[in-house]
């Protein structure tokens, strides 16, 4: 997939959630709102990411599905671009300065 790819993908899931959840509002709403559901994601990630160590009870190990891990690394993904999306950030403007930044750190 490419970055283009995502980004019309994110402008599509965010008129699709604001038709199906209404708009807020007022905008502070609506990123708070996706504030919090990025926090739910993280939160499950962190709790496939247990599973995959084997650090949960041993019924919830029982009923793990393999590719959840992949799936809940995707939706932190895209709950996080629909964040940027929802504040004005340019995402891949602001990844490629964050990749910059961090190669400088190795060069010293």
């Amino acid at each position: 997939m490419q970055m283009e790819d995502l980004k019309k993908f994110i402008k599509k899931e965010d008129q699709r959630l604001r038709k199906y959840y209404g708009n807020f509002e007022d905008e502070e709403k609506h990123i708070l709102a996706r504030t919090v559901k990025l926090t739910e994601e993280l939160g499950e990630l962190c709790d496939e990411v247990l599973s995959y160590h084997s650090l949960q009870r041993q019924d919830k190990l029982d009923k793990r599905d393999a590719n959840n891990l992949s799936e809940e690394f995707a939706d932190v993904v895209i709950t996080t671009f629909l964040l940027a999306e929802a504040m004005k950030v340019d995402i891949e403007k602001a990844l490629k300065q964050k990749i910059v930044k961090i190669n400088k750190r190795y060069k010293k």
